[in-house]
């Protein structure tokens, strides 16, 4: 409904009360409304569902329009992020927010911090979705107030053309709120311990849940070792507990993606059940690495698979663990993949050891021979080390061109004297456009990063830290946060306003009228920072580029 259909709508209400409400501002209660635009998680999870669903069929059209976020861990980081890329780009299209596991482990539980390994509390991952979204919708309140007092003042000026102007801005306001990919890791046990959880997580406001084909009870971060899956029907039953979550609570656009970590696991839990030679299970169990034997060779307690009319022992570990065949990893993930996409899956996420446009291309093209518009949601991940990685492929690519090398030290390549090679600039160049290249080539449609947050906030911190406790003193701040805040436009700089303080100055002018105690007055000291936002900054990396 637009803003003059609110306040109009409201008049006859409060017309209708016989001056019992008369006392109460449709106007006012109009920008309560849009300020407060999702009612419920389940109103967010419906919008953000159908945005990447139009995003999807944006992308199958133009591989240029790929999708992209960065993991964040608190809602208050995630708000940032989305009242910058707005500064700076002017739309939130295409701009998502990645929720990790990992920093959900190791920065939101209740035990302190934990490894990637499906240890925290379950409801810690909903609660996150629900506290990011409310400091969107925080957000949404903060952009639209600061818009109605425009318009008051351009009232109370007689400024029509520019209240005008500003009633348009509200109309065609763009909300924070943008979709939420969010880690349900392996499903915290069984399919029905999956289900509902992402029920809680739908109704927090998820319309996308990403879940991975490890075992729950041994589940481990896709960058580390000791990796263990289950046999595809296992996964499958969590991924129709999933649907049937989204489809019991009314998001019928629901998005799944699922993870196969097929490519760095080398073992199972599980052999398969095979009732007939091909299916899913035969399939499964066909990478196990095994051994013929006969009745004779059989030892006391072993497992023994008939293969085409053989005996063979799967080699057990002490674990009790059953080890894949060297090399099969690119094959299963491909089965994996497909597989997912056949039984309701919408994307798909290969977990890779680096990051190789060429790698996932190959799995990729095999995926697509089956189901043509397989789409990936690939981790560039910060456990990658993506100058090492890029600066070797680089090498590796001219030596291969026969180009001359003997400057380079292949292994030491991460060094700091090789910053200003040919060498390192053309890798430079290669990071730079790996999320279109890869959109283009490896059908690639979101690219995230798991834990920048994580990283930015210790670095910041550290540098902080240096400075403050160091010669710079006092400097050490002003000169590296607020001055940059107040040159480069964060609006954070007004803390208090940002903590909705202003906010709740209109609130308490809607109830009490003049007679309201508001904290805006002329002795707010964040009156020193008016007009922050609108300050210069510093032109973004795409606009460099550009030029």
């Amino acid at each position: 409904m637009a803003y003059q259909d609110h306040i109009s709508q409201l008049e006859q209400l409060i017309k209708a009360k016989d001056g019992t409400w008369a006392s109460i501002n449709p106007e006012s209660v109009a920008r309560m409304r849009l300020q407060n635009r999702f009612q419920t998680g389940l109103d967010i999870a419906r919008y953000t569902a159908a945005i990447i669903r139009k995003d999807m069929a944006a992308y199958d059209q133009d591989s240029s329009k790929y999708t992209q976020s960065l993991g964040v861990w608190h809602g208050f980081i995630g708000q940032q992020k989305m009242i910058s890329i707005k500064k700076h780009f002017g739309t939130t299209d295409r701009s998502y927010i990645y929720l990790s596991g990992w920093m959900v482990a190791a920065l939101r539980s209740d035990f302190g911090p934990l490894p990637d390994q499906s240890m925290h509390e379950k409801t810690s991952v909903p609660a996150l979705i629900e506290e990011i979204y409310t400091f969107l919708r925080q957000a949404d309140q903060r952009e639209l107030g600061g818009l109605f007092r425009d318009i008051d003042a351009a009232r109370k000026a007689g400024d029509a053309a520019k209240e005008q102007q500003l009633l348009a801005a509200v109309e065609n306001f763009q909300t924070h709120v943008v979709p939420i990919i969010a880690d349900i890791d392996a499903g915290f046990g069984n399919a029905e311990a999956t289900y509902l959880l992402a029920k809680k997580m739908i109704e927090a406001g998820a319309g996308a849940l990403q879940i991975e084909n490890q075992v729950s009870d041994e589940k481990q971060c896709g960058h580390q070792d000791g990796k263990v899956t289950v046999p595809h029907e296992d996964f499958l039953a969590k991924i129709r507990a999933c649907r049937y979550a989204f489809l019991e609570l009314g998001v019928e656009d629901g998005i799944i993606v699922t993870r196969t970590d097929s490519l760095g696991a080398g073992l199972t839990k599980q052999i398969a059940v095979s009732n007939q030679p091909g299916d899913l299970g035969d399939q499964y169990n066909s990478f196990l690495d095994v051994e013929e034997i006969t009745p004779e060779t059989a030892r006391n307690g072993d497992v023994i698979i008939n293969r085409n009319g053989k005996l063979v022992r799967p080699k057990r570990l002490p674990s009790n663990l059953y080890q894949f065949r060297a090399g099969t990893g690119v094959d299963r993930c491909v089965l994996d993949s497909i597989t997912s996409l056949q039984n309701g899956a919408d994307l798909l996420w290969i977990e890779t050891e680096k990051p190789h446009i060429g790698q996932v291309a190959v799995m990729v093209d095999r995926i697509r021979e089956v189901v043509p518009n397989a789409k990936l949601v690939y981790n560039n991940s910060p456990s990658f080390n993506w100058t090492l990685n890029f600066r070797q492929q680089v090498y590796d690519a001219w030596v291969e061109e026969g180009r001359d090398v003997k400057a380079y030290d292949r292994k030491a390549l991460m060094s700091a004297s090789y910053d200003t090679t040919e060498l390192a600039r053309e890798a430079d160049e290669k990071i730079r456009t790996f999320q279109a290249d890869a959109a283009k080539r490896a059908g690639v449609f979101h690219h995230l990063i798991t834990l920048p947050t994580y990283h930015t906030a210790a670095l910041s911190t550290d540098n902080l830290t240096r400075d403050y406790f160091g010669p710079a003193g006092m400097l050490g701040y002003v000169l590296n946060v607020q001055r940059k805040e107040i040159r480069e436009g964060i609006a954070c700089v007004r803390h208090q306003n940002m903590a909705g303080s202003d906010i709740g100055d209109d609130h308490k002018e809607y109830f009490a009228g003049e007679a309201a105690l508001k904290a805006s007055g002329a002795d707010n000291t964040m009156n020193q920072f008016s007009g922050v936002e609108d300050a210069a900054h510093k032109p973004t990396i795409s606009a460099v580029a550009a030029e």
